[in-house]
């Protein structure tokens, strides 16, 4: 924050700007316009663990290959993956490759394009309400991964 002050004072802040956080983890499939999320506290290997664990009991009658960067949680050696879903990692400055990608630009675009927020809880019950979105309008899903369907 900047403010213009007299040279003899010393600028004062009424209070400290604290930044919060809350991860969504996601998987679109394009062939079959579905959409799984997960919203949780953390992004880390023990969330990822989460996040495959109940992706693969969901979809426990598909292949799942998943498109992944390098992030940490991506590459732990401690993930536990299920016999149900693969892992393919993509090259480095390449998020155009995910079609997962597309869905955060739609939603950040969408759903918190110049909004302010007064708490984790508003961002949150927002975000819940865009992926709840993309998960009953699978058209839209569609949309989204058009140019990735695999033929």
């Amino acid at each position: 924050m900047y403010c213009w002050v007299k040279k003899d004072m010393v600028p004062s802040v009424a209070r400290q700007m604290v930044r919060e956080y809350i991860y969504a983890y996601s998987a679109m499939a394009p062939q079959t316009e579905d959409c799984f999320s997960m919203i949780v506290p953390h992004c880390n290997t023990e969330a990822m663990n989460c996040f495959l664990s109940q992706l693969s009991a969901q979809y426990e009658n598909y292949k799942i290959v998943l498109l992944l960067d390098k992030a940490g949680w991506h590459i732990s050696k401690n993930l536990r993956l299920a016999d149900n879903i693969l892992l393919l990692h993509l090259p480095p400055y390449s998020p155009e490759l995910n079609p997962v990608e597309l869905l955060w630009r739609e939603i950040r675009r969408k759903y918190f394009h110049n909004k302010i927020f007064n708490s984790l809880d508003q961002v949150e019950d927002t975000l819940s309400t865009a992926l709840a979105d993309y998960h009953q309008h699978p058209i839209d899903v569609q949309r989204l991964a058009k140019g990735f369907l695999f033929q």
